[in-house]
């Protein structure tokens, strides 16, 4: 009986601790509130805990994570190459999707309404592209860049279905990026321009 009872099991410590709190922490999200503004409540729990963990947690440096400049020079060519060919895609896609205008509509457009995007984006792509994908990349190597972009793809369920159905491929390519340059901020930029641009075209047309 003892024999049939015997598992032998064998973790990875930093992708076990990586999947329980990127797990946990969608699931916080979506049940808990911890102030009036939840772009501030998603920097604390996809940056500041995750940064804790890596610090205080695995006792490494964030920028073993992404935290980092890393390749700038190519950071930039490939994010503004990203642009120029973005732009007109999102263009035509917000323009021939009226569930993308009337979701991007409700939300407007203000200074205060930039910087609290740009401040949530970057923590998101702090939890995606650097916490999850660098976790991950030591035990999976390139599984990793689809790895990450599944929990990435489930988390915008709640948005247009034009945008969510991309978000997997979108994902794994933001991931791309950050594996070239060693940093997630560059694809960070990205997330911001789409998100950005797409409510600039979305409210052109009201």
């Amino acid at each position: 009986m003892k024999k049939w009872l015997e598992v032998d099991l064998k973790f990875d410590i930093l992708v076990l601790v990586v999947t329980i709190t990127t797990t946990l922490l969608l699931m916080v999200d979506h049940y808990c509130t911890f102030t009036s503004v939840k772009e501030l409540d998603r920097f604390l729990l996809y940056l500041v805990i995750p940064v804790g963990i890596i610090m205080i947690g695995f006792r490494r440096k964030p920028s073993d994570f992404g935290f980092q400049l890393g390749d700038w020079r190519a950071g930039l060519v490939i994010t503004l190459g990203a642009i120029i060919l973005l732009a007109p895609v999102i263009w035509l896609a917000t323009r021939l999707s009226t569930g993308m205008q009337a979701y991007y509509q409700g939300i407007g457009f203000s200074s205060q309404l930039i910087l609290l995007t740009a401040l949530e984006l970057l923590a998101w792509e702090f939890f995606f592209r650097g916490f999850m994908y660098f976790g991950y990349e030591s035990a999976f190597g390139d599984h990793a860049l689809w790895l990450q972009a599944v929990p990435f793809a489930l988390a915008h369920i709640s948005k247009p279905a034009v945008e969510t159905f991309t978000t997997l491929f979108g994902g794994f390519l933001f991931a791309i990026v950050a594996r070239r340059t060693r940093s997630f901020l560059y694809p960070f930029a990205i997330h911001v321009f789409v998100t950005l641009f797409t409510r600039i075209v979305a409210l052109s047309l009201a």
